[in-house]
């Protein structure tokens, strides 16, 4: 034991067998195709030096030239060249630099030097300094070769296209794209959106020099069933990169009921002209609620005698539109006001809040609904604020960008189909909009404490969404035009806040996911709600979801179950390769009654050309290994600064034998012994 103080090591030395070997690591990726690098004259034929050349070709010349013959001479070396970061056959291309090095590093006992060709750009694997370290230690340097521009190519590049997994047949959806633009110069340039029988929408967009913009076009979905479109854009002059111009995708088209609930108090123009909007809508399945204080609940087509009884009713409906009612006799209770809230929160729907002059809806502030409210009101004029004349919507710059406030056939005219609508001459007595929201509209006149009075505020409001209109003069939208942008602009809400909720809908389970388009190796949350036989949500049981990959590898998640009544559960996985992930959910003891979608994972191919090289990244793993970046045109002190190495130390192998294993076995086994020999000796 006063032995092993001194921490004793067994050292053994493995003197080499073999020649020093040299190791050539040249990158063979997508983005080696780049064309954008210069030929030296050590590489250039014919006089043709300073002739450009893609990344890949330029490696090929280097590999093929006498420049390594220096090297191989005398049989001093042995030369070893190898690629990585190949396209695959199939599936997504990659660049990991680490996985090479630090496989050379365990293969190589005799590992001279190591030379890198390529252009610095990894996105896999971790970063390559820390393989570096381990060079370093065993003395094995890396001398590494930058090959390309560090500035981008002139290039349009169309990065992401955000379509919705699905839309309504008959209407339009808005379909967001992002184009990123390397050229010196502003480019106006046309975007064509193309479906597979021809069909074809275009928009003009006007790109800034070496910026990106975020866009979109509107698409109109004829026929039920998936599509699949594609959005290009041309090549411009100058543009060197053609490939990066076009994105496909698919698209569902299905039809659609979207049931609706309307609770207001007096038939005002505005509740007469949105019931009428809204039950003459092919895709929607109305309910009314009047509550009329004085001569009790209307009847007649479309209209309910009461508020629904149960969650089971309740949960049946996908937006609620709020008018001027609050919480007191003969209108909402609190009770009632928590239940929209759930419903809302809970089973992803939406409610739609439209005051009225009567201010019934400040009541609303005390009860569960606060929170829901987008807005802060002023509680000392409850009745809102008239107005002489006729006063606009001003649209924000969210607002010229939201479906919900598309009223035209495109982009460029909506702006205008706005400035000639009606004016309001009554509107809410609102303070400003909360944090978390998204401002649509302003007051066209009126400024407030925090700016122009907001009076079109959308919000999230857990898995559900909130619309506040604070006019009550959308009616007005019909003078001279009848019911052109009054129908659609309600149409367009009642669509927009039940689309989540209806992605995956069956008898048991509604089932829908975020996001909607992942990439792969991005976690995607699962939420559904789970209904019992009867329609009411289900207090307990398990859901589970059966998810089948592009590949045909199948596995089953349980979803967990949300300590709430309204029947919620949540889950994640990971999605790993591009393509159709087929979901099944079902609830134990309904497997009879499936929910099946399809989630779509767009492939988004990490490895690109036109990027500009990273040099930074080869000078780091050269200076941390003690080698040296080497620039194209010094490529002959590369070999002299090779041949200048000395030669592999012998490797040194240093076991502790302290602190081994096999150390403490044998204390232990003496130690036992020497117990065992003074139990027998009488001694304790």
């Amino acid at each position: 034991m006063v032995i092993l103080l001194w921490q004793p090591e067994w050292r053994t030395v493995v003197n080499p067998t073999t020649k020093p070997r040299i190791a050539i690591l040249w990158d063979d990726s997508k983005s080696m195709q780049t064309l954008d690098a210069s030929l030296p004259d050590a590489l250039s034929e014919n006089g043709k030096a300073g002739e450009i050349v893609s990344r890949e070709e330029w490696v090929k010349k280097a590999l093929a030239s006498e420049l390594w013959t220096p090297l191989r001479s005398d049989g001093a070396n042995d030369l070893v060249s190898t690629a990585f970061a190949s396209p695959p056959e199939e599936g997504l291309s990659g660049t990991d630099m680490s996985a090479p090095l630090g496989e050379l590093l365990e293969d190589g006992s005799n590992l001279r030097a190591v030379v890198m060709l390529g252009d610095g750009d990894f996105n896999l694997g971790e970063p390559p300094v820390g393989v570096a370290q381990k060079y370093r230690l065993r003395e094995v340097p890396i001398f590494t070769i930058p090959i390309g521009s560090e500035t981008r190519l002139p290039d349009l590049d169309l990065l992401a296209v955000s379509a919705p997994t699905y839309g309504i047949i008959g209407e339009n959806v808005q379909i967001p794209f992002t184009i990123r633009s390397s050229l010196d110069r502003q480019v106006r340039t046309i975007v064509r959106l193309r479906d597979e029988s021809g069909r074809e929408r275009s928009k003009n967009v006007v790109l800034s020099p070496n910026s990106e913009t975020y866009d979109s076009i509107l698409w109109r979905l004829e026929k039920e069933g998936s599509s699949t479109l594609e959005l290009s854009l041309p090549v411009e002059d100058g543009e060197l990169v053609s490939a990066n111009n076009a994105h496909k995708f698919t698209i569902a088209g299905r039809p659609e009921k979207i049931r609706v609930l309307i609770v207001d108090t007096l038939p005002r123009w505005e509740y007469r002209f949105l019931r009428n909007a809204l039950s003459r809508d092919p895709g929607v399945q109305l309910s009314c609620l009047l509550l009329r204080p004085e001569l009790g609940p209307a009847e007649g087509l479309n209209y309910i005698q009461e508020f629904p009884k149960n969650l089971e009713e309740l949960s049946k409906y996908d937006v609620v539109f709020l008018g001027d009612v609050g919480v007191g006799p003969d209108q909402l209770t609190a009770e009632q006001c928590t239940q929209i809230r759930g419903l809302v929160e809970n089973q992803a729907a939406g409610v739609v809040f439209l005051p009225g002059s009567q201010g019934n809806q400040m009541t609303l502030l005390d009860s569960d609904l606060s929170d829901l409210m987008p807005v802060v009101m002023d509680e000392k004029n409850k009745q809102g604020f008239p107005e002489a004349l006729a006063t606009p919507l001003n649209l924000t710059t969210e607002g010229r960008a939201s479906l919900l406030t598309m009223l035209g056939d495109s982009e460029e005219e909506n702006p205008e189909i706005w400035r000639r609508l009606p004016g309001f001459f009554w509107h809410a007595p609102v303070i400003r909009a909360k944090g978390g929201t998204e401002v649509l509209a302003v007051h066209g006149n009126r400024r407030g404490p925090y700016g122009p009075v907001p009076l079109l505020v959308t919000k999230a409001a857990g898995s559900g969404k909130v619309l506040f209109m604070g006019i009550d003069s959308a009616w007005r939208w019909r003078r001279g035009v009848e019911d052109l942008y009054h129908y659609r602009f309600w149409g367009q809400v009642a669509r927009w806040m039940s689309y989540q909720r209806n992605m995956a809908s069956g008898q048991r389970v509604r089932l829908f996911f975020t996001p909607e388009r992942p990439e792969p190796g991005e976690m995607v949350t699962l939420s559904a709600n789970a209904f019992d036989a009867n329609g009411a949500p289900l207090e307990s049981g398990i859901l589970s979801v059966d998810i089948t990959g592009p590949e045909g590898r199948s596995q089953r998640i349980e979803l967990q179950k949300n300590e709430s009544e309204w029947g919620t559960y949540t889950g994640r996985f990971r999605v790993g390769l591009p393509g159709e992930w087929k979901l099944r959910a079902t609830v134990a003891g309904a497997e009879d009654f499936p929910t099946d979608t399809i989630l779509l994972a767009q492939g988004v191919d990490i490895e690109k050309t036109g990027q500009p090289a990273r040099p930074d990244v080869l000078e780091e793993i050269s200076r941390v290994s003690r080698g040296r970046s080497i620039s194209p045109d010094q490529l002959p002190d590369l070999i002299r600064d090779i041949n200048a190495l000395p030669e592999p130390r012998p490797l040194e192998n240093r076991i502790p034998l302290w602190s081994h294993w096999l150390t403490i076995i044998i204390v232990t086994g003496l130690l036992g012994l020497f117990w065992v020999g003074r139990k027998l000796n009488g001694a304790f």
